[in-house]
C-alpha cells in the first residue's frame, strides 16, 4: 500500500502574499468594519458576475435568508428546491414558517430536473431554488419559464458558481443569485456572500434587513461623507460583511479567472484518469453551453464491492481527504422525522446521496498530488 507523506485535504484556500497584505492595510487604516472595501467589493462582484445590484454578506447563508424574508415567505409557503444541498436552504424556509418541498434530480449531472421540480409545484409555492451543484449552471432558462408560468419568484442558489457561466453569460447577470465564499470555494472572503440582482426594490429590502432595518450602513454614518443620524425603519438581523472580509475577497477575486482555470486543468485530468475506471463515475456536463467553475469534483462509487464509508477510510489510511456534498436534507433527522414522506419519490437523490463523495479539487493542488490521489484510488479498488 503506497501511503503519501502528508494528508491531502479534499480542499485548501489558495491564500497568496497579497492577500495577506490586503487584509492587513485594513487592519491597520483604523477602518475595519463595512466600508469602502465593502464597497469596493460588491462593484468587483458586480463587474464579475455583470449584475445590476449587488449586496455583500457574512455568508451565503445569510443572503438568502435576506431574500427569503424581502419575498415575504412565511407561514403556509413552500419553496422547491432540491434535497442534494446544503442544509441552509432548507433551513431558512422552516426558519421562516415555510415549508421545503423536495425534489428530484438528474441523473447524469446531479442538478434538480425541471420536470421534477414544476411537478412538485402548487398552488402554496412562493419560489423556486434550484442549486448551480459543484460548479455547473442548471438549465435556467427552463426555470424561468416555469417561474414566469407559474407566477412565482426564481431565486438560484449560486453558492458553488462564481465564474460559472450560461449560454454565454455569468450566472447572476441577470434576475436573482446567492453566492457564497466561504474558505472552500473558488474565491473566499474567510465567511461570506453575496445577493447579486437586477430587482431594485429587493436590493433595497435586503440591505435593510441586513443591518437592523436600517437604511444606513456604518459608513454611511461615522466617514467624514456620513451622518450619524439613524432610524429603523423595519426589524432586521446583523449580516454585514466588514471590510478586512472585502479585502481579502477583492484580492481573490482578481485571480478568480486563474484560479477556475486550474479547477478546469485538474477536473480534465481526473476525467482522462477515470475514463477507463467503471467504478468511478463523474458528474456528466450538462447539455448547454456553460462554463463551469469546477467548484467541486463529485464522484460516484459504482460498485458492490466496497462501500463508500469503507473507501473513504481507506483513502484517508493513504492520506487522501475527501468529503461529501451532500448528504440530502430529508434524510437528516429533523426533516426525515417532520416530513417522513419527503423522500418517496427521490429515488436519484436517494441512490446519489449513498455513494457520492468529493475529491481532492484546489488550485494550489500539484500535478503529485493528484496522481497520489488516483492513484490511491487505484490500489482501494484492486484491494477490494
Amino acid at each position: 500500500m503506497n501511503i503519501r507523506e502528508n494528508f491531502l485535504p479534499f480542499s485548501v484556500p489558495s491564500i497568496g502574499d497579497e492577500d495577506v497584505a490586503a487584509v492587513s492595510a485594513v487592519l491597520r487604516s483604523g477602518w475595519i468594519t463595512t466600508g469602502a472595501k465593502a464597497a469596493a467589493f460588491e462593484a468587483e462582484c458586480a463587474r464579475v458576475t455583470g449584475a445590476k445590484f449587488a449586496c455583500a454578506l457574512t455568508s451565503g447563508t445569510a443572503g438568502w435568508h435576506c431574500v427569503a424574508k424581502a419575498l415575504g415567505i412565511g407561514p403556509g409557503d413552500e419553496v422547491v428546491m432540491p434535497s442534494l444541498t446544503w442544509v441552509s436552504d432548507a433551513n431558512v424556509v422552516e426558519l421562516l414558517g415555510g415549508k421545503p418541498v423536495f425534489a428530484d434530480v438528474d441523473e447524469g449531472t446531479l442538478l434538480m430536473d425541471p420536470a421534477a421540480a414544476e411537478a412538485k409545484i402548487t398552488p402554496r409555492t412562493k419560489a423556486i431554488l434550484p442549486v448551480h451543484y459543484a460548479g455547473a449552471p442548471v438549465d435556467t432558462d427552463a426555470y424561468r419559464a416555469m417561474a414566469e408560468k407559474h407566477g412565482i419568484r426564481l431565486i438560484e442558489d449560486a453558492a458553488h458558481a462564481i465564474g460559472t457561466g450560461y449560454k454565454g453569460r455569468p450566472v447572476g447577470a441577470s434576475g436573482t443569485a446567492i453566492f457564497s465564499f466561504h474558505p472552500i470555494k473558488n474565491v473566499t472572503t474567510a465567511e461570506g456572500g453575496l445577493v447579486a440582482t437586477d430587482d431594485e426594490e429587493l436590493f433595497q429590502a435586503v440591505k435593510r434587513f441586513k443591518f437592523h432595518g436600517i437604511a444606513k450602513d456604518a459608513w454611511d454614518r461615522y466617514s467624514k461623507k456620513g451622518s450619524g443620524e439613524l432610524s429603523v425603519v423595519e426589524p432586521g438581523l446583523k449580516y454585514n460583511m466588514p471590510d478586512t472580509l472585502a479585502a481579502l475577497g477583492l484580492a481573490q477575486l482578481a485571480r478568480l479567472d486563474v484560479f477556475n482555470a486550474r479547477r478546469r486543468e485538474l477536473a480534465a485530468a481526473y476525467d482522462e484518469a477515470f475514463a477507463s475506471m467503471p467504478e468511478i463515475r463523474p458528474l456528466a456536463a450538462p447539455a448547454w453551453e456553460h462554463v463551469h467553475a469546477r467548484h467541486l469534483y463529485v464522484i460516484r462509487l459504482e460498485t458492490d464491492k466496497i462501500g463508500r464509508a469503507e473507501f473513504i477510510a481507506e483513502l484517508k489510511e493513504r492520506n487522501i481527504g475527501t468529503g461529501i456534498h451532500f448528504k440530502p436534507v430529508h434524510s437528516h433527522v429533523f426533516y426525515r422525522e417532520k416530513y417522513p414522506e419527503a423522500g418517496k419519490d427521490l429515488p436519484v437523490t436517494e441512490r446519489a446521496g449513498e455513494r457520492l463523495l468529493s475529491l481532492p479539487l484546489f488550485p494550489d493542488m500539484t500535478e503529485a498530488d493528484q496522481r497520489d490521489v488516483v492513484e490511491a484510488i487505484k490500489d482501494v479498488l484492486a484491494k477490494a
